[in-house]
């Protein structure tokens, strides 16, 4: 990474917008209003510079993928620009029917608790990126901005920090824009490791003003700008055996593998524990 040449005023922009329809059915800014706002920061990040490239993807709770790329419209030509708009409003609402489709054909029950598949999009957004890296010598800035609304998918842990520390690896920074109620641990800490911005804005029906003053700078403008920082992160891990979230558990001593109750033998590695441990449950709480 230290031998690629960045632009430092143009950006490469991946959008990871969540479109779980449990969390929106009850959302205080409907879908439709906030796609739009996204549409509209899309086109500041656009009109920034010419140059500037913006992905977007589709994070359901089944599935996920790119729903626009500003590459195709600028390969049509500025004329088409509204047209490819229009037809990024018809590919979100193609998946997520399809998404739907999908979600109930599996026979999963989802509830309003139910996660969108954060980790899967965080993967194509990293992907995309290190597509780009490779075309070429000269290269954007790559950032992504993740807007969830969804609570934290303790099943995901693994995957999604292994997709942080694979951003961090490649200098892709991720920030968090959380549209719902409740903070998300998850990209508190993507946000921390990889250097970005993690905001929870107090009124969405100004979403746009949100995303345009502190989500559309460039990497190199963010040297000169105070920036919201996050005042707490949740450090909390999710355990291997039941994918929940623990503030005590047992560590796998080759793998660092994270159990909430204690195992003779480390179910990912097959490593063997003689030494007995006591019971984190039966132990008095420590101030």
């Amino acid at each position: 990474m230290a031998s690629k040449l960045y632009s430092d005023d143009i950006s490469l922009a991946v959008v990871v917008v969540d479109t779980n329809p449990f969390f929106w059915a009850g959302a205080a800014l409907p879908f439709t209003d906030f796609f739009a706002q996204l549409i509209h920061y899309v086109n500041s990040l656009l009109l920034l510079n010419h140059l500037n490239h913006v992905v977007v993807i589709a994070a359901g709770l089944s599935s996920c993928t790119y729903i626009f790329d500003s590459s195709d419209a600028s390969a049509s030509g500025a004329a088409d620009v509204a047209a490819t708009f229009a037809k990024a409003s018809r590919k979100m609402d193609e998946f997520i029917g399809e998404d739907a489709h999908a979600t109930t054909s599996s026979g999963a029950v989802a509830d309003s608790n139910a996660a969108s598949l954060l980790s899967g999009a965080l993967s194509l957004a990293l992907c995309y990126i290190q597509r780009v890296f490779r075309s070429g010598t000269r290269h954007p800035q790559p950032r992504i901005l993740c807007l969830q609304g969804s609570p934290d998918g303790p099943e995901q842990y693994v995957a999604v920090m292994n997709s942080i520390f694979s951003a961090q690896r490649s200098m892709v920074p991720i920030d968090s824009c959380i549209v719902g109620t409740q903070d998300s641990a998850f990209l508190q800490q993507a946000s921390y490791i990889t250097g970005g911005v993690y905001l929870k804005p107090q009124e969405l029906s100004g979403l746009f003003q949100y995303l345009a003053a502190v989500f559309a700078t460039d990497l190199h403008s963010r040297t000169f700008l105070r920036l919201p920082k996050t005042l707490g992160v949740d450090f909390r891990a999710s355990c291997f055996c039941h994918k929940k979230t623990i503030d005590m558990g047992y560590v796998c001593s080759v793998c660092l593998s994270i159990f909430c109750k204690y195992h003779k033998k480390c179910s990912t590695c097959g490593s063997e524990f003689n030494r007995v441990m006591p019971d984190l449950n039966s132990m008095p709480d420590r101030q």
